[in-house]
């Protein structure tokens, strides 16, 4: 990875309007938990919707569409991205230092408030487990959406698309979907470690794990070798 490509990355990432989007979400979760925790109904009963179906089914998903999208996605459409093209470096080392802070403002987005939320609910456990599988399943995602931002000039809607009718749609109705959800992945990881009725996985924690190591590893090789194919104009041969 290159420290200069992170550093000017995270830079413009976090300067941008478009990390105010992010802010609504946390408050949201951690309300709901609020309200959950003092309205003295069964940990079962809200504990699955707000932590699982909101947490890790939409803020996750939603905070790693819009970072990972903007990692590459900002400096095509701009067309500062032949800047870096010009440079005597391998496009591995670029795509994984993208990935890379991606992953960690993901993570920090995402898993802090997740953490706040269970400790308030009063779980330890679930804090840990929680900022665990936000930080596999940030990865996955990160991954999968910085290669669209590659694949794609709209990853946003494309991704959005994948999010609502794969990840919270068809998983739904079809079990066998499940395995190739990155959001039943991260929830798996998260109630393995948490061990508390506040969520509760659908698939085993050895499948989450491997198909989770699968999503990163597709997401950056096809991120790495659209990117080779992009002429200095930014532009795909």
């Amino acid at each position: 990875m290159n420290l200069t490509i992170m550093s000017l990355t995270a830079r413009a990432m976090l300067g941008r309007k478009r990390v105010l989007m992010l802010l609504p979400m946390p408050i949201i979760l951690i309300g709901l938990t609020l309200i959950g925790v003092t309205s003295g109904t069964d940990d079962a009963d809200w504990g699955p919707v707000v932590f699982s179906n909101l947490g890790l089914s939409v803020i996750l998903p939603l905070t790693a569409l819009i970072i990972g999208s903007s990692a590459l996605g900002l400096e095509i459409d701009d067309g500062t991205i032949t800047h870096v093209l010009t440079k005597p470096l391998p496009r591995s080392e670029i795509v994984l230092s993208k990935l890379a802070v991606a992953w960690a403002v993901t993570t920090v987005a995402t898993g802090v408030p997740l953490a706040a939320a269970a400790l308030i609910a009063g779980s330890g456990s679930l804090a840990v487990g929680l900022v665990v599988g936000a930080a596999i399943g940030g990865l996955a995602y990160s991954a999968l959406f910085l290669a669209l931002s590659v694949a794609t000039k709209r990853p946003v809607a494309v991704g959005l698309i994948y999010v609502v009718l794969w990840e919270n749609i068809l998983v739904s109705f079809v079990s066998g979907a499940r395995v190739f959800s990155v959001r039943q992945h991260a929830t798996a990881i998260a109630d393995s470690i948490g061990n508390t009725q506040l969520i509760s996985g659908s698939v085993s924690v050895s499948t989450a794990l491997i198909m989770s190591v699968l999503f990163i590893a597709a997401g950056t090789f096809a991120a790495t070798q659209r990117l080779r194919s992009f002429a200095l104009t930014g532009e795909a041969n």
